[in-house]
């Protein structure tokens, strides 16, 4: 590969996927480097469905109406070209998983859909409650066909250590195998898919801390801007288990779940008493605040639950039987016949790399797609909208490398050369400890000032070099959620319990290699 092009993909999840499948159909050789085997990617984890508005269930759904929830959703902080292009791709989309094998819920030929948070319309095509893993299967199996051709050369369980530069300037990036230990260097232009922020909240994510962030924390001290770190999202119904959090699915609610409280000794549905129109669909980070303030009146226990048991048996059967294993085996609960205890934790990412409307980052040649990309959900995610952004945005941004790829040279550089891992073991735990007090449901400006006065200490501590790069994120996420003086989506305040339309901005957040700055600009600022 050393005299053609080529492009470095980083992930093997959906959103690298996507891109490496995208590539090899025009025939753009890449290299597809994971950490772990797409197998065991954050993806896989995936369980509710995907959106499009397929109008399959006769309710008259558009685009546009996809469009507005969409918006609505995220607090109206999104790119409106991004996320037009988001939707209106999403039918092409799913219909081609369909065609590709995806085993979705089905009728004769006709997909189901189902009701997912923040949305009036059954939008959310799905595979029971595995959809993730399903859809998966089917893109491993579409990428096989071009390794085959040699044009999807794999790397798994191969890590980045650093971005490889020349004049101050990205040139390519440096990986290490994780069972040798040898180093290789890609020279060219790079598709980050890295995923969310999960390693930075260790034991307190849905989500595998493979995603360890280190790819951003790094992209961030080589001075790749990011955006709206703030917005960390609190998916309303998780359950505590081994060394980490469970997801309970969404899906659970748009089948007929409902949460309640016990207050005064009786139950009540809070969700249905206070949103009549939506409920318990209503968006993630109401659903959640909601969790958070019911416990805490005085009337109420502090148990939130979510009462499956009205479900009937063919629910169970042809739609939720995975997710009654996981709640059977993981919480010994059969959600059939007794009510889960539930709770908020942290489950996605708004924010990440920032990104314009083609996926494209600050850095000449260097492109992002998924979670660890801050473009399609603003200030608050609506559930079946990853996986679509994933895809959507793995293809987008290999569409731009193909189109910008005359102007780079490739290269890939092997050398018996011994990489330390870049994994820190100092500052984890002491660092997420911090971030959890600083960044909760609920937030205020004396918290969060002493969550950075408590990253500052670790910074002035003898701190190795990727340590260093995930403290100035973590203070950079800190720092933007100090400096978004409202209330909007998943970011809330008591301090500053209102809204306001001069935040109606998104965060951009840029290191010189000393300071970090934090500035608002308008979404449709974003570069064409």
């Amino acid at each position: 590969m050393e005299n053609e092009k080529f492009v470095t993909i980083i992930g093997a999840g959906l959103a690298g996927l996507s891109a490496a499948i995208t590539l090899a159909r025009r025939e753009v050789k890449c290299n597809l480097v994971s950490i772990q085997p797409s197998e065991r990617a954050q993806s896989v984890l995936a369980e509710g469905g995907i959106n499009a508005a397929l109008n399959t269930m006769g309710e008259d759904d558009t685009t546009t109406q996809h469009f507005e929830d969409t918006m609505k959703g995220g607090c109206n902080l999104e790119s409106e070209k991004a996320v037009k292009y988001l939707v209106e791709n999403a039918p092409r989309i799913v219909n081609e998983l369909y065609r590709l094998g995806v085993p979705f819920n089905a009728e004769k030929g006709r997909i189901i859909l189902r009701n997912f948070g923040g949305q009036k319309k059954k939008r959310t095509a799905y595979a029971k409650s595995s959809t993730g893993k399903i859809i998966m299967t089917a893109l491993i199996d579409e990428a096989r066909k071009y390794e085959v051709k040699g044009l999807i050369t794999r790397y798994p369980c191969h890590e980045v250590v650093d971005f490889e530069t020349e004049d101050g300037k990205i040139i390519g990036v440096k990986v290490r195998n994780c069972h040798t230990h040898e180093a290789i260097a890609f020279k060219g232009q790079i598709i980050l898919c890295s995923g969310g922020l999960n390693g930075l909240f260790d034991g307190y994510t849905t989500g595998t801390t493979q995603n360890s962030g280190n790819v951003t924390a790094l992209a961030f001290a080589h001075g790749i801007e990011l955006s709206d770190l703030e917005f960390v999202q609190y998916h309303p119904t998780t359950a505590k288990i081994s060394d980490k959090i469970m997801l309970v699915s969404e899906a659970a609610r748009g089948e007929g779940g409902r949460l309640f409280v016990m207050r005064n000794g009786e139950k009540w549905y809070f969700m249905e008493e206070k949103y009549p129109v939506l409920k318990n669909l209503m968006p993630r980070d109401v659903v959640s605040r909601e969790c958070y303030k019911v416990v805490r009146e005085p009337d109420c226990e502090n148990q939130v639950y979510l009462d499956m048991t009205g479900l009937n048996a063919s629910i169970w059967r042809d739609k939720l039987s995975d997710l009654r294993d996981e709640i059977r085996f993981y919480l010994h609960i059969d959600p059939k016949n007794t009510p889960v205890p539930v709770a908020p934790g942290i489950h996605f990412f708004m924010g990440g790399i920032r990104v314009d409307n083609t996926h494209r980052t600050s850095a000449r040649g260097v492109y992002a797609a998924g979670e660890c990309a801050a473009i399609y959900h603003g200030a608050n995610r609506l559930g079946g909208n990853s996986m679509l952004g994933a895809i959507v945005g793995g293809e987008r941004a290999a569409l731009s490398a193909i189109e910008d790829i005359n102007g780079f040279d490739s290269g890939v550089e092997k050398s018996k050369e011994i990489c330390s891992t870049c994994e820190s073991v100092k500052t984890s735990l002491k660092m997420r400890d911090v971030l959890i007090n600083g960044l909760g449901i609920v937030r205020n400006e004396r918290d969060m000032k002493t969550a950075l006065d408590g990253i500052d200490e670790l910074l002035g501590e003898d701190n190795n070099y990727i340590d260093s790069a995930r403290l100035n994120l973590a203070k950079a996420m800190v720092l933007s959620a100090i400096e978004r003086k409202e209330s909007r989506g998943s970011h809330t305040r008591e301090d500053y319990p209102e809204t306001l339309d001069k935040f109606k901005k998104k965060s951009v957040v840029k290191f010189d290699g000393k300071d970090i700055n934090v500035e608002f600009v308008s979404s449709e600022d974003e570069n064409e």
